[in-house]
């Protein structure tokens, strides 16, 4: 079945606050950034012989491709995107072309790599088979159409957050877990259990299947299709939600309830201009802030309550 292909082209200077835009309307996205192409050839490639093709390429633009399925309707996506993307102030210009499933497919695989994140963990796709652990824990993942691979600035500051409070007594939730990225990675890194939660269907299976492929299942690891924390019992040592401010927002009301004493809340995928209203959420609901980490405008925030 033919799916619709959107492409946003932006300044390079706003590639990540798009695709952040793209990625709450849905999981799968895949970005042409060409500011950094000859390091990044010969950083992956080991080589510094590139395609002319890809030399003329305009490094002051990126394009934001995303994929809508044929059940979908591509009108209210451009109508999202167009509302969010004026209301950032991003200039953008915006084009659709029909494209079969597995053009899609082939296309995205090609942005993925081994990466090294924080201290002990290893994130590689699932069709790589070349790569060196180095000593760490390694997340097999396969992001497929749901959101979460390590790349972004926000999964990366979430990770990294969370390696030094996982113990072997760690009881773990994430919310909003799109591809289960932050609860695999938190049972590879030594947690007791972890819980899943995402609204959409497709992430709460890509999570289950991603903690299959790395050796978790019930009860150990559990996945929810809920809104928030509207399935979720019990109290949890670490409480992590990459999800966008508004949400952020909202489930600062709801998380002290299931954060147990002495608990972290990490929260992140947050763009900078949103700061001063998720601090304002975090004290009316009774939490201080005690690490904030940021990259390229994306924040992650340490929580812990208030004594």
């Amino acid at each position: 079945m033919d799916w619709t292909e959107i492409i946003i082209t932006v300044n390079a200077k706003d590639i990540d606050k798009a695709a952040a835009i793209a990625q709450v309307l849905v999981p799968g996205v895949y970005i042409e950034d060409y500011r950094t192409l000859e390091q990044e050839a010969f950083e992956i490639a080991g080589i510094d012989l590139i395609d002319e093709d890809l030399l003329a390429k305009d490094r002051t633009k990126g394009l934001i491709h995303i994929y809508i399925s044929p059940e979908d309707n591509p009108a209210e996506a451009t109508a999202f995107l167009t509302e969010r993307l004026t209301a950032e102030k991003i200039a953008y210009e915006m084009t659709t072309n029909i494209c079969r499933n597995e053009d899609w497919e082939n296309n995205w695989k090609a942005y993925f790599k081994p990466m090294e994140i924080g201290e002990r963990l290893l994130i590689r796709p699932l069709w790589i088979d070349d790569y060196d652990a180095n000593g760490r824990a390694v997340l097999s993942i396969e992001p497929g159409l749901a959101f979460g691979s390590g790349t972004h600035e926000t999964t990366r500051l979430c990770l990294e957050a969370l390696e030094p409070y996982i113990t072997p007594e760690t009881d773990m939730l994430d919310v909003g877990c799109g591809s289960g990225i932050l609860s695999v990675a938190s049972l590879l890194l030594g947690a007791k259990m972890a819980v899943g939660v995402d609204i959409d269907a497709l992430a709460v299976k890509t999570a289950r299947e991603n903690g299959e492929v790395n050796g978790f299942k019930e009860p150990k690891y559990t996945v929810h299709k809920g809104n928030l924390t509207d399935k979720v019992t019990g109290k949890f040592q670490v409480i992590a939600a990459n999800i966008v401010a508004d949400i952020i927002i909202l489930f600062s009301s709801q998380v002290g309830e299931f954060l147990a004493d002495g608990g972290v809340f990490i929260a992140s995928g947050i763009i900078k201009p949103r700061e001063p209203e998720v601090l304002e959420a975090f004290e009316k609901n009774g939490f201080e802030v005690i690490a904030r980490h940021n990259k390229n405008d994306w924040l992650c925030f340490e929580c812990k309550k208030k004594s």
